[in-house]
């Protein structure tokens, strides 16, 4: 009864064949063991069969969705089970089908009963089934045991290494007997940290091999559960004269019964590392086609073969080091902390390597529809690169849900050692925002600063052109080439160097690129990427004004720099020569800081008694409902008119106490002499309905000058409510932005608020600033307090 087929088993149920019968002990130790939440509870039944423990579920008051792969399965159990309601009978292979018709919100309970020996890629299906559970939810297998099956019918049950391996990674393993059935209870993670391992000391004529990397029509990768208990991928030394890609193909067949071509077995990376003290030679070899059926033939080393989700790697428990440094040389930050290794990529030529679940395109073609809907991309072009280049090919690490999530989720895929990110994939609206602002054209050649390798596919593909990627980081730039070399189109060419330089001189095209983009935050703007664009090019960067990022079109006209438009946005930070960590004033035992993000760090004397004393509030009269809830161009007109600006910051839940600023929370803030004031927001108004929930802007104030400082502040926000939000209902409307190189003379700018950089100067027109808040060339605090607002 061991089927392979789908045909098999609608065949099986058509002849009015089934299971067991659900026992009266099984259905105690479900009731027992996994009752119904208080409320109600969801549960799925994976391999239903004819439906017989779905309709249990379901009268215990379980609300169920039931599935299986074969329509006569399905047919007798919606005729047997007619009169039970609270039961979805789904049609869905768990192995291969995209589970888009499952519950979005997951499951307190899944069932797996008589059907867990069938599967095929066993850990990868408990892994994902494991990551549908709610809090406190459960996976049930109940299988039969070898002890407890007849010799002929072993096929059909585990033993208990199999048993062993099943609880592998779980917080709670509960092992029942139902009368003569293995009932395992798993619960809590199923995540179980990946740990490379080496095998026992070998002889150093061993120590020279060929590991095989080998994908199949989902991109999942073939690791072999070995007799040592770790995972390996196939693959051995190689014998006589063969090279290291006949040895690989070799050896996959002798271990897996698949079958390779040379022609399609290609030797991409050499590792160097040390086993037992011994020098060891691994070749990395990427297969990129095969055939056959995946089998067992050498049973004596390894229990089984399996396909593996790639963002699985990170919880797969023990792997062999070889393996497990191989893996990482293809799709590098899938398995974290690796012992070290020196790696030589070779400029083999390949194909790109294709293969992507029915889930992962059901998934690009909703995150691409969220953007559309967004309206952050108006041109067919963005809209259909957003619809073709496959985003979770460029983040391995992370499930296709986070890949492809269409909301305001970048996935982070580096952090420092202090737990900052330093690279990452942004959100997609945001990426979509920013091709749209390079106005491409066909065949363009743009600049990206800052790799990764699906924006600049993205930008490759909406201009049909090519992208010059420079990173600083070599490891992300490895990365990069790396998965452009499994996923990409070879019109992205990825570089080490610090982008802050530009693009190397050999790449930059005559008369300079069409457009460039930067992809991490920047506090000041490189002449290089001003200068290696032509009259009339976009640089399109995130750029910092008194501690605010926005992502700011910019157009060249000579060497002046014009804003055409505004994205409120946030990136990973700058690490090359242009990083500028922003100076800052702890205050109240660290509770509370002050972050001068433009300029040194004023004079705080004073202020740890200020904030001790009196707290001063005026209202602004100004309110805001959720609809336009964030600061918009607020942020901006304060930083960039108020002198002795800075953001107050509380990073301690005793600053609430004393300022009303949440922990985590900044707002912006202007100080004098022993006086400091800031701006936030209060709730006046309640509502069921959030729209209709209203804040109004308030000033508070410490110290003997702080009122005159809150008054400043309440200038402000009357001033963008009458003269800015009035332009735009979300109060997004924006200033009149021009950037000029440093050393302009202060006679040479045009009219308007200025911030200086290193090497730029950044004026800024706003709308009805002469009018209500007049702007002297210069103003100290000091003369602010003299004159009033």
């Amino acid at each position: 009864m061991t089927y392979t087929e789908r045909d098999e088993w609608d065949q099986h149920y058509r002849n009015g064949k089934g299971w067991r019968q659900l026992g009266r002990r099984e259905q105690e130790l479900l009731a027992e063991h996994v009752p119904v939440p208080e409320g109600g509870g969801r549960a799925l039944d994976v391999g239903c069969g004819t439906g017989e423990l779905a309709a249990h579920l379901a009268r215990a008051g379980y609300t169920v969705d039931a599935v299986d792969f074969t329509d006569s399965a399905l047919a007798r159990a919606r005729e047997e089970h007619a009169g039970i309601e609270g039961v979805r009978w789904l049609r869905l292979d768990i192995q291969r089908d995209d589970p888009a018709p499952l519950h979005a919100e997951g499951y307190d309970l899944i069932t797996m009963r008589l059907v867990y020996p069938f599967v095929r890629d066993r850990r990868r299906i408990v892994h994902g089934l494991g990551e549908r559970l709610r809090d406190g939810g459960a996976l049930v297998i109940i299988t039969p045991t070898v002890e407890n099956t007849p010799t002929e019918r072993r096929d059909i049950a585990l033993d208990e290494n199999e048993l062993t391996l099943l609880g592998a990674g779980w917080e709670s393993v509960e092992r029942l007997d139902a009368d003569g059935l293995a009932c395992m209870v798993l619960r809590g993670s199923c995540h179980h940290d990946t740990r490379a391992v080496e095998k026992r000391p070998t002889t150093g004529h061993a120590l020279t091999g060929a590991l095989a990397v080998v994908t199949d029509d989902a991109g999942r990768v073939l690791l072999g559960r070995s007799k040592r208990g770790m995972l390996e991928l196939p693959g051995g030394k190689t014998t006589g004269p063969e090279d290291f890609a006949a040895g690989a193909v070799r050896e996959l067949a002798e271990e897996t019964g698949l079958v390779a071509d040379l022609s399609g077995a290609h030797v991409v990376t050499m590792l160097v590392d040390d086993s037992h003290g011994i020098p060891r030679l691994t070749a990395v070899v990427r297969i990129t086609a095969w055939t056959g059926t995946l089998s067992n033939p050498e049973a004596h080393k390894f229990d089984r073969w399996e396909f593996h989700d790639l963002h699985a790697l990170a919880c797969a428990g023990e792997v062999l080091a070889p393996a497990a440094l191989t893996i990482d040389s293809v799709w590098p930050g899938v398995i974290p902390s690796l012992p070290s290794v020196v790696s030589y990529p070779l400029a083999a030529e390949r194909p790109p390597v294709p293969g992507e679940p029915d889930e992962a395109v059901r998934l690009r073609q909703e995150m691409a529809q969220t953007v559309i809907d967004g309206g952050w991309a108006p041109s067919e072009a963005v809209r259909a690169a957003l619809r073709t280049v496959p985003r979770h090919r460029f983040a391995p690490e992370a499930n296709l849900a986070d890949a492809y999530d269409g909301g305001d989720r970048a996935v982070i895929t580096r952090r420092d050692d202090s737990g900052r990110a330093i690279s990452s994939v942004s959100a997609a609206w945001l990426q979509a925002d920013m091709m749209e602002s390079l106005r491409l054209r066909p065949g363009a050649i743009l600049f990206e600063a800052g790799s990764g390798g699906y924006n600049a596919e993205l930008i490759a593909h909406a201009a049909d052109g090519r992208v010059v990627s420079v990173d600083i980081d070599l490891w992300v730039v490895r990365r990069t080439r790396a998965f452009l070399a499994e996923a990409g189109s070879g019109r992205v060419t990825a570089v080490e160097a610090d982008a802050a330089l530009g693009a190397p001189a050999h790449l930059v095209p005559r008369g300079g690129f069409d457009g460039s983009v930067i992809t991490y935050n920047c506090w000041d703007i490189s002449p290089a990427w001003r200068d290696q664009l032509p009259e009339g090019g976009r640089l399109v960067m995130p750029l910092e004004m008194g501690g605010y990022t926005r992502a700011i079109e910019f157009e060249r006209r000579g060497e002046v720099l014009h804003a055409r438009h505004f994205t409120y946005c946030g990136f990973v930070r700058d690490q090359g020569q242009q990083a500028r960590p922003a100076p800052s004033v702890t205050l109240l035992d660290g509770a509370l800081a002050l972050r001068f993000d433009d300029g040194p760090a004023a004079d705080t004397q004073g202020l740890e008694e200020a904030l001790r004393g009196r707290r001063h509030e005026i209202p602004t009269g100004v309110t805001m409902r959720a609809a336009n809830s964030y600061f918009g161009s607020l942020q901006l007109l304060a930083a960039t008119t108020l002198p002795g600006f800075c953001r107050l910051a509380a990073h301690q839940e005793s600053a609430e106490a004393v300022t009303g600023i949440a922990k985590d929370r900044d707002a912006p803030a202007i100080i004098g002499k022993g006086s400091l004031a800031y701006l936030t927001y209060v709730q006046t108004k309640d509502s069921d309905r959030r729209e209709d929930t209203e804040w109004e802007w308030t000033a508070y104030a410490f110290g003997e000058q702080g009122p005159a400082l809150a008054e400043q502040l309440v200038a402000t926000v009357v001033a963008w409510d009458r003269h800015i939000r009035a332009e735009d209902n979300d109060g997004h409307a924006d200033p009149i932005l021009t950037v000029h190189p440093a050393g302009t003379p202060d006679g040479a700018l045009p009219a308007g608020d200025v911030l200086d950089k290193a090497h730029c100067r950044l004026v800024f027109r706003w709308p009805g600033r002469d009018a209500v808040l007049p702007r002297p060339v210069e103003r100290s605090v000091t003369d602010v307090l003299t004159e009033g607002v």
